[in-house]
Parts: structure tokens; C-alpha cells; sequence
């Protein structure tokens, strides 16, 4: 069983994981590039019960992709700008944590 902790560069936003990944989910979308700044960004698919977040509460940023598509919710340190997840209605029940600040 994965057990691993995380957050963003300035350490205001924290998260603990206690469960393994669903996937492992690799995105080259337009949107994930710029969320990233990177040609694309690696997530850890996990049930939403295996992910606590410590530390302060990070801000929401709404997405949609068009005015047709649901809201996707991206998560990122207020004070740093570090990407921490992501999670929408489209994906019950599971968040996307931003695998490059895992550990």
C-alpha cells in the first residue's frame, strides 16, 4: 500500500495519500500543459478517501474545457502558485494529485 506525502514549493499546502493509485495518468491536454508549464503533467488517480490535505487550504481554480463540458476544479497553493490536484463531477470519487510533488 502507497503511503507518501506532498505538496507545493513554499510548504503552505500539504497532503498525505494512503491507499495506491488507480492509475497512473500521464495528460498532454492543452489545458494540463498550461496548468503545468510543461508538454504535460503526471497524476496519481486516487479514491478520494485515500487523500488528506494539511496545511492551508489551497485555492480552486473552475475549469471548462467549452460551455458544454462539466466543471473541472484544479487546486493550487494561494501563496506559491504550485498545482496540487484536480477533480470534477465528470470523475466520481477520485482526485488527480499532481505527481510531480509527491514523495
Amino acid at each position: 500500500m502507497l503511503k507518501a506525502s506532498g505538496g507545493c514549493l513554499c510548504g503552505d499546502v500539504r497532503y498525505r495519500l494512503d491507499g495506491e493509485p488507480s492509475m497512473v495518468a500521464v495528460c498532454h491536454c492543452r489545458t494540463c500543459q498550461r496548468n503545468t508549464g510543461s508538454a504535460f503533467s503526471t497524476n496519481l488517480v486516487m479514491p478520494e478517501g485515500a487523500v488528506e490535505l494539511t496545511g492551508d487550504r489551497p485555492a480552486i481554480y473552475e475549469e471548462r474545457a467549452s460551455a458544454e463540458c462539466p466543471p473541472f476544479f484544479r487546486s493550487f497553493c494561494a501563496r506559491c502558485g504550485s498545482p496540487i490536484s484536480g477533480k470534477g463531477n465528470a470523475y466520481p470519487g477520485i482526485v488527480f494529485i499532481k505527481g510531480g510533488n509527491a514523495r
